[in-house]
């Protein structure tokens, strides 16, 4: 058994030699005839090609397939780059649609604030709101503005729509706004258009409570609630909301302010009206001038009474 299996192994092995040979053999003829250049060979190789390369065709066409194969792979990361390139683009923008539609907010509330009709006496100072109370006992902002823009106590603030609230507190750069519905907010308002007057209080809800009314039974849903003015805390004729009937029977105010994106609120600086201290004089009804008095020996003039 061993005797075949080494006659069979030097049977292979010179076959093999054989082939590898005339394998190489062949690949140098076929180098040497398309390296000649010379006309007979040159027509030998078109007759050659034009026989063999139509017989081949069933060899190109996995050969073709594949190259197809390796194109479309090479499409398909393309389009895998180019979609995450466009899915980034996408982010970037969304955060510059946010961020456009936060100026666009801003620029419609600066433009309200503009907008907002106010007595020529009465100057502004915006500001921005920076921080809020964030408690349910208490109903304050606060402002970037403070003493050094000429802020004081007791001023009126208010945003593009109506009163928001007035100046509690201020520091070198800062001022806290107390809004008409905390609990210790108490204006005076007029109800239009009858022009009942009455008390607005605040009591850490969305709508205060109109107190003190002069005839409840003549105030209607929807009537327009303005500033009286009265006491002088408030310039008069302010927007302040509208009358709404709680379930309860009890009147409120639907604010015309929007308490829910407080950004930018306009200071009025309230000039301080002239007090008038001393008593007037005594008004009397104009008097005729005396006749001058009559020389000594004659008669007093009389006085013409236009009858003949």
């Amino acid at each position: 058994m061993a005797r075949n299996r080494n006659s069979e192994i030097d049977y292979v092995r010179p076959v093999r030699r054989i082939l590898v040979g005339g394998l190489v053999l062949f690949c140098l003829a076929i180098f040497l005839i398309w390296r000649i250049d010379s006309p007979r060979v040159e027509r030998f190789r078109a007759e050659l090609v034009d026989r063999v390369v139509p017989g081949m065709q069933w060899a190109s066409v996995p050969i073709a397939r594949f190259a197809r194969m390796i194109d479309d792979f090479q499409s398909y990361q393309r389009i895998y780059r180019q979609n995450e390139d466009l899915r980034r683009e996408l982010q970037q923008m969304k955060a510059w649609k946010e961020a456009a539609v936060q100026l666009e907010q801003q620029n419609a509330k600066l433009l309200a604030l503009n907008n907002v009709r106010l007595d020529p006496k009465l100057t502004s100072v915006s500001g921005l709101v920076v921080a809020d109370s964030g408690s349910p006992f208490r109903q304050s902002v606060l402002l970037n503005v403070g003493a050094r823009d000429g802020i004081r106590d007791g001023w009126a603030t208010m945003d593009g729509l109506g009163l928001v609230g007035r100046i509690s507190g201020v520091g070198e750069t800062t001022s806290r706004v107390i809004l008409l519905t905390d609990a210790a907010s108490r204006i005076p308002v007029t109800i239009q258009p009858m022009g009942f007057r009455a008390l607005l209080s605040g009591d850490n809800t969305a709508a205060p409570v109109l107190e003190f009314l002069e005839d409840p039974l003549e105030i209607r849903a929807g009537d327009r609630v303005i500033s009286s003015g009265d006491g002088g805390l408030f310039p008069a004729d302010m927007l302040v909301g509208q009358v709404a009937r709680a379930p309860d029977g009890r009147l409120r105010v639907w604010l015309a302010a929007d308490y829910e994106q407080l950004e930018f609120l306009r200071v009025l600086r309230s000039h301080e009206g002239e007090v008038i201290r001393d008593p007037g004089g005594l008004v009397v009804p104009p008097q005729l001038p005396l006749p001058p008095p009559a020389p000594d020996g004659g008669d007093a003039p009389q006085a013409d009474t236009g009858d003949d």
